[in-house]
């Protein structure tokens, strides 16, 4: 009787379901008919197990075209099967059937777009959870492996997902729809994406009946910019991840902040300064603490998307690993000082010329670009962004701020520039003086725009105010309105955000109570007939009221509107990097706040002009303990992590605004924060030069090295690759240091002995063989006698590269004296252990070819075939294996007349005769790696 496809499918599992259809029974059916009974018996295990194994039947009848389309017939009946467990199992086998087609195809051009294809998009609406599902996974693989026509794709696919992520749709086929466009946003041509996918993108980025929609949509934001490009991501979804990220609900803000670094990716610079780095600030201070943490573990790879490798005198091989760029196009960037950028700023003038990025990093921050306070605090740091993008880029996209520059120089005769210099001692360096204003770079600008309209608009302002200086009118309004806020916020000062707040507010009520004296002698001056001063006291005007109105619309007093107050904040972002008029009219108070208030020696120090300046800020402040407290507690360990992209970001040249804050994380006493700068520090000594490297991170690297294993092992991981970089005096101070790594907490953390010798071999390349037989001889032959076989092995291949570093250079002496210690030490050693690593070290020599052979066989060989009576097997089975697979098997032992040739082998034959049968075999077996056939032939003979 015919065994049951129950019986087989539970005894026979692993067999293929068609050595079942082809067993004769009593029903003398073909196997087609078989399959067919089953495929459609009663029994839903039967119909199971057949869906299971159909890659195996396609398999057997690829080679009959008709028994093929009755298979593919069998499994389009299949599909329509009510048990969902079926259409569960045969949508699995869907795609290796279509890859297995696909190598098929001159013999089946159509059949999986005829038949397959269409059950695949079938039960994209099945309305079985499971089915769906398995059906969307199988059109992902598809996908990925390229199986899915580009017409299927736009009239199948697409339509149906559309249709399902509908406002009307179930929510349920809503959220499945629109995370299966989200993943195949990638995989799709960017036009398609573009036309059929993004409009609808959008419209759920907005949805307002389901929440977990909108966090499909945040999580996966910078896939779809990335699939849709630079272009439509600022046209189209800038606008929706600003709405995103002042969503009601946290977890969408916290979605956001995760994917943030991967959407600035895919914008212009000018938009990551502009709009980008205003919308971070607000979710660094999110009300939520998970809101700032996703934030704060976001701002380190938020900062590098404003890297240009090439100014930190860096560049990217192939590969993707960090090359130092020859001394020749790096000048002056080993710098440290600030003071020094001015070197760099005037030899570059000229080649700003020729250049449309130089001047972004050359451009001195002139009088827009001061960083100081607005009346709301998120504000103030998203306008000082947007200053700086201004005079990043005004040589790239020139606009009106350099023609400002020069006609307030031609006005004021220099003295603007001056008072500014006398205001900001030790930043002459970044400030022009009277001479720089007029040099023939900011000659190279479009012409002055018409200004007419707005002194229309100033005449109109003036009278509706009613004031001879309606300035000063407008900053008494704000000091009164911001001494309201500070008072405020006095009973929230424990908070640290809060106290950052009355910080920033403070600056701002000085600013404003400078600006209510001296802005009515700016008016006289204005009134001279100088458009540009004009230009400026209107935005001022503009600037005034807005913020006046800010802060009247702030109400911070209570913890409990603080979710609104992020909200506004949100609003205000969009409403003060759209609005240029607004834009240009703060930048002139922004400028008179900080002349009133220079920054302390401190902060002057953390000033650079290579990203916004309250990222930066914000970045620094990770460090402060509070962070902790009120943020994230492994908030120090993310700063640690990202330092080393930061740092290549701001370049060497601003290496001073890092370097504090390296150090205070160099001594967190969180040994996860050391650990993870030691694992980096070679890196950064690759962006800081070989200067910089000796003054502020040798110390630091020193500390490392008498610190935790768990530190100290991300320094030896990386040793040679850090001591490479330093000089060649300063890098023989670490000889005798070396030794230190013997050492370990535990003696059972082998792996750091292990790691030793592996970055030793490497190491040996920087030093002389003189260091090397002094220092690094001793450290060898201490591994080499080490408790664990793999920290001795990897030993003996030390031993090797000493020998031939030695010969190398021709260093024989030294040589010679290693061997006559390495026979001592290992050949006539009491252990059989020592013997046996002897026999290693002397194959090693000669499969390295480390040094010349009559060295070799005038001092090694003797001692060497000595151990054939040496009275342990193991020993001798290493001697066999030297002999037969090396020493015979060079030519200088297959020359005739060679006197040693004899010698050794009559040590072979001896072997061979051994009564032991492992040394018997090896000595006797010409073994060859991967080819156990010829073991097997010559064991026989």
């Amino acid at each position: 009787m015919a065994v049951g496809i129950e019986d087989y499918g539970q005894d026979c599992g692993s067999m293929r379901i068609t050595a079942f259809l082809d067993i004769p029974g009593q029903d003398n059916l073909t196997p087609l008919a078989r399959l067919e009974k089953y495929a459609f018996s009663d029994n839903v295990y039967n119909r199971q197990i057949i869906a299971r194994g159909l890659l195996d039947v396609f398999r057997d009848f690829s080679n009959n075209e008709e028994g093929f389309l009755t298979v593919m017939e069998i499994v389009v009946r299949l599909s329509e099967d009510a048990e969902p467990t079926v259409r569960t199992e045969l949508m699995e086998q869907i795609p290796p059937i279509a890859i297995f087609l696909q190598e098929s195809r001159p013999k089946f051009p159509t059949a999986f777009f005829e038949y397959l294809m269409p059950i695949v998009v079938r039960y994209l609406t099945d309305v079985n959870n499971q089915v769906r599902k398995a059906s969307q996974e199988a059109l992902l693989i598809l996908l990925e492996q390229d199986l899915v026509a580009q017409s299927d794709i736009e009239n199948k696919v697409c339509p149906i997902l559309l249709d399902l992520s509908a406002p009307d749709s179930d929510d349920e086929y809503k959220v499945e729809a629109v995370n299966i466009i989200c993943k195949m946003a990638s995989m799709l041509s960017r036009t398609t994406v573009e036309h059929m996918l993004l409009p609808r993108f959008c419209e759920l980025c907005s949805d307002g009946k389901l929440f977990q929609v909108r966090k499909i949509c945040a999580a996966n934001f910078g896939d779809i910019c990335n699939a849709v490009g630079q272009e439509a991501t600022e046209r189209l979804l800038i606008p929706k991840f600003f709405e995103l990220c002042s969503d009601s609900v946290w977890g969408m803000r916290k979605a956001c902040a995760e994917c943030f670094m991967a959407v600035s990716y895919t914008t212009s610079p000018e938009v990551r300064r502009s709009k980008l780095s205003p919308l971070f600030i607000s979710l660094i201070s999110d009300t939520c603490r998970w809101v700032r943490q996703a934030a704060f573990q976001s701002l380190g790879p938020f900062i590098s998307t404003f890297a240009n490798p090439s100014s930190a005198g860096l560049y990217i091989r192939e590969d993707g690993t960090l090359s130092i760029r020859p001394p020749a196009q790096d000048g002056n960037s080993n710098s440290c000082q600030p003071s020094n950028n001015i070197t760099l700023m005037s030899s570059s003038a000229n080649a700003a010329l020729s250049s449309s990025e130089q001047p972004m990093e050359i451009k001195p921050e002139s009088s827009t670009e001061e960083t100081s306070a607005e009346v709301h605090p998120k504000l103030s740091e998203d306008l000082n962004k947007d200053l700086r993008e201004e005079s990043s880029d005004c040589c790239a996209s020139p606009g009106e701020e350099v023609s400002h520059l020069c006609q307030g120089g031609k006005a004021a005769a220099g003295a603007t520039e001056a008072t500014k210099e006398s205001s900001f001692p030790g930043m002459s360096s970044r400030l022009p003086s009277a001479e720089d204003v007029f040099n023939t770079f900011l000659y190279w600008r479009p012409p002055l725009p018409d200004i007419s309209q707005d002194l229309e608009l100033l005449q109109f302002k003036a009278e509706k105010h009613n004031d001879a200086c309606s300035v000063p009118c407008n900053n008494c309004v704000a000091s009164s309105e911001i001494k309201k806020v500070l008072e405020s916020l006095q009973e929230h000062i424990d908070d640290p955000d809060v106290q950052a707040q009355v910080q920033v507010l403070s600056a701002a009520l000085r600013a404003a109570q400078f600006d209510s004296v001296g802005d009515c002698e700016t008016k006289k001056m204005e009134e001279s007939g100088d458009n540009l001063q004009n230009k400026m006291i209107l935005d001022e005007t503009g600037v005034s009221d807005a913020a006046c109105n800010q802060v009247q619309g702030d109400t911070l007093s209570s913890p409990a509107s603080q979710d609104d107050i992020s909200d506004q904040s949100a609003t205000s972002v969009l409403k003060s990097t759209d609005s240029e008029e607004q834009h240009r009219g703060t930048s002139v108070f922004l400028r008179k706040e900080q002349e009133s208030n220079p920054p302390f020696e401190d902060d002057k120090s953390k000033l650079q002009d290579i990203i916004p300046q309250p990222l930066l800020d914000q970045y620094l402040s990770m460090t402060d303990p509070a962070r902790a407290q009120t943020v994230d507690t492994e908030i120090a360990k993310h700063c640690a992590y990202s330092l080393p992209g930061v740092a290549l970001t701001l370049g060497r040249q601003n290496w001073h605004c890092l370097k504090d804050t390296y150090e205070t994380l160099a001594s967190d006493v969180q040994w996860k924060v050391r650990r993870t700068l030691a694992f980096s520090i070679h890196e950064l000594a690759v962006i800081l030069g070989d200067q910089l490297t000796a003054a502020d991170l040798v110390p630091i690297f020193n500390g490392f090295l008498k610190d935790l294993d768990e530190v100290r092992i991300g320094v030896l991981k990386h040793l040679y690759d850090f001591l490479k970089l330093l000089h060649a005096d300063k890098r023989r101070e670490y000889l005798y240091q070396l030794q230190e790594f013997v050492v370990t907490d535990n003696s059972r953390n082998w792996r750091f002995r292990y790691e030793l010798a592996e970055q030793l071999i490497l190491i040996l390349e920087l030093y002389n063989p003189n260091d090397v037989y002094d220092y690094l001889r001793h450290i060898a032959l201490t591994l080499c006698s080490d408790k664990v076989s793999e920290v001795r092995w990897i030993s003996f291949k030390l031993v090797v590269a000493i020998l031939q570093k030695f010969y190398a250079n021709s260093a024989n002496a030294l040589g010679l004296n290693f061997i006559n210690e390495l026979v001592v030490r290992f050949r006539h050693c009491s252990k059989w252990v020592g013997r046996q690593a002897f026999a290693f070290i002397c194959q090693a020599v000669v499969e390295e070819e480390c040094m010349p052979v009559d060295q070799f066989v005038e001092h090694l060989l003797p001692s060497l075939l000595s151990l054939a009576s040496d009275p342990v097997p193991n020993v001798r089975v290493l001697l066999a294996k030297a002999l037969r697979q090396t020493l015979l098997e060079k030519a200088y032992f297959k020359s005739v007349g060679n006197p040693h040739l004899e010698a050794a082998e009559e040590t072979i034959l001896a072997l061979q005769s051994d009564r032991d049968q492992d040394v018997s075999f090896f000595a006797t077996v010409k073994l060859k790696q991967g080819n156990m056939d010829s073991i097997t032939i010559e064991k026989q003979n």
